[in-house]
């Protein structure tokens, strides 16, 4: 491989990292890491640098499990973001934040009991 494909890929990672990082920047979870133990994860305020989706996973060992519910959110700070799950988690979730079925952000919740 040559040095100018070198310089070319190392260019073209690091503008795929820094878009990233402006993108999680843009993009977060309100403040919390608890939700109450109900079929309802109320989130409170997501905000997102696009149209896109939140998904809840189980929190399977600290890895991102079964998904159980989701939720289409605006571009823009949206307030009281509710997923229904279908029945209340027996372990911790993790939220994440997908625009353009790309994950952006994520963030651990532990369940309140």
């Amino acid at each position: 491989m040559s040095l100018k494909n070198l310089t070319l890929i190392a260019a073209t990672v690091a503008a795929t990292a820094s878009f990233a990082s402006a993108a999680s920047a843009q993009s977060y979870f309100g403040i919390g890491t608890t939700i109450n133990n109900s079929a309802i994860a109320e989130l409170g305020l997501v905000r997102a640098q696009s149209d896109g989706v939140v998904a809840i996973y189980d929190n399977a060992a600290g890895a991102q499990g079964a998904l159980l519910g989701s939720k289409a959110v605006r571009a823009g700070a949206n307030s009281d973001v509710r997923v229904s799950l279908g029945s209340a988690p027996a372990r911790g979730v993790i939220a994440v934040l997908e625009v353009n079925g790309q994950p952006v952000i994520s963030k651990d919740y532990s369940i309140g009991r």
